[in-house]
């Protein structure tokens, strides 16, 4: 998961001011007790980032795969 697709995956499931503040203000404990900006700061890959934070938030299974990534071009 790229780093915009993580983007694009908290603004679709939490809304684009909620998802920032959820990213800056959450801590999560299997982070390491870090938010997930702070997590994304000091490398943690945004795949295992984004599923901690789906779990932190009771986020559904269905909602938390493939997330964050553009829809197909239409030819």
């Amino acid at each position: 998961m790229k780093l915009s697709e993580f983007r694009r995956a908290i603004a679709d499931e939490f809304g684009e001011s909620y998802g920032r503040i959820i990213a800056h203000d959450l801590v999560i404990g299997s982070l390491a007790g870090r938010t997930a900006d702070q997590a994304l700061a000091a490398g943690v890959d945004a795949r295992e980032v984004w599923l901690a934070l789906c779990d932190a938030m009771d986020v559904p299974l269905t909602r938390r795969y493939g997330a964050g990534r553009p829809e197909p071009k239409k030819e």
